[in-house]
């Protein structure tokens, strides 16, 4: 993974039940627009019942063709989406970064009705290759996805997620309407 990257474009994508103006989304879609990013939040199809191959299409015509300019901002069911995506391109490609919230890839004993959804997650191994950099950041509290589930993920990715304390699942409900690491990560640091 390079260090730098020029952000000239965002894609925040939503998971389970969520909207584009939930959570901390609206926030951090302004805050990467006012850098001069362009930016969008698609919204997935069916998010009380999401169909992963609607989803993963969706995620895929928003995206297009992945560059070294490109965000990509997942949360939740979201992550699974964009992992699966990325997993099938074939040939030379980019991301220029890639942050996971609270991301999974296995089933999740909170959502069962996600079970059909999740089914054998997503082969990960080796995108990492194509990022210039990645970030997976989880709570210490939350109940939905287990910090378990996401730290093998991460490792999966080969990282080590940052943690952020008391942030729930990263919801609206939780309180986390402004998710400022993220920001940095792609503003600051980029």
């Amino acid at each position: 993974m390079t260090e730098t990257t020029t952000l000239r474009r965002a894609i925040i994508i939503h998971g389970y039940l969520a909207t584009p103006r939930d959570h901390w989304f609206p926030w951090l879609a302004e805050q990467l627009a006012a850098t001069g990013a362009h930016v969008r939040i698609p919204e997935l199809p069916a998010p009380d019942s999401p169909d992963p191959v609607g989803w993963q299409r969706a995620v895929g015509e928003c995206l297009g063709t992945p560059d070294g300019g490109t965000a990509v901002i997942a949360h939740s069911l979201g992550g699974l989406a964009i992992l699966r995506h990325l997993a099938t391109l074939r040939g030379p490609w980019e991301l220029g970064a890639l942050v996971l919230v609270a991301p999974f890839a296995e089933p999740l004993p909170s959502l069962p009705e996600l079970d059909a959804h999740i089914g054998d997650g997503a082969a990960v191994e080796g995108i990492e290759r194509h990022l210039g950099r990645l970030l997976v950041i989880r709570s210490d509290a939350d109940e939905l996805v287990l910090p378990c589930q996401t730290d093998r993920l991460a490792r999966r990715l080969g990282t080590e997620p940052v943690v952020v304390p008391d942030a729930g699942h990263f919801l609206g409900a939780d309180g986390v309407t402004e998710l400022p690491p993220v920001l940095g990560f792609l503003v600051d640091e980029g």
